[in-house]
């Protein structure tokens, strides 16, 4: 079960953590929200809940299949839940749990950072030295 940390009667402890090692839990979690559209597809779903096909419109280049596996992927993490809804024709909706909405401070800094040192400047080549 998710406890969101603003309902903990305490704060949380400091994790120390050696520098030299990678936190298994953080890298798990670079696992699960690095893997190829699974960004996307939580941003959209911060606006709101979603249906599977306006999802796969909604992402250029991502195939149905592949936004079918990062939404099981993520709804057996915990952060998205599925709804079916009744038809005709049956539809699904998909949307965040309060762990995946959690998420949208740290996906807005990663959003600030690609922009300062990632965007189109940073895009270009650099220029040749004669």
């Amino acid at each position: 079960m998710l406890i969101a940390p603003d309902t903990l009667a305490a704060p949380l402890p400091e994790v120390e953590h050696d520098p030299a090692v990678v936190c298994a839990v953080y890298h798990q979690a670079i696992e699960l929200i690095g893997k190829r559209w699974t960004g996307a597809i939580v941003s959209l779903l911060l606006r709101g809940p979603l249906r599977f096909h306006a999802l796969v419109s909604a992402v250029p280049g991502m195939s149905e299949r592949l936004c079918a596996d990062r939404l099981r992927e993520l709804e057996a993490a915990g952060l998205v839940s599925r709804r079916v809804l009744p038809g005709p024709p049956v539809g699904v909706e998909y949307t965040l749990t309060d762990a995946g909405k959690d998420l949208n401070e740290a996906l807005g800094a990663l959003g600030k950072w690609a922009h300062r040192w990632l965007g189109p400047a940073a895009a270009q080549p650099p220029p040749s030295i004669a």
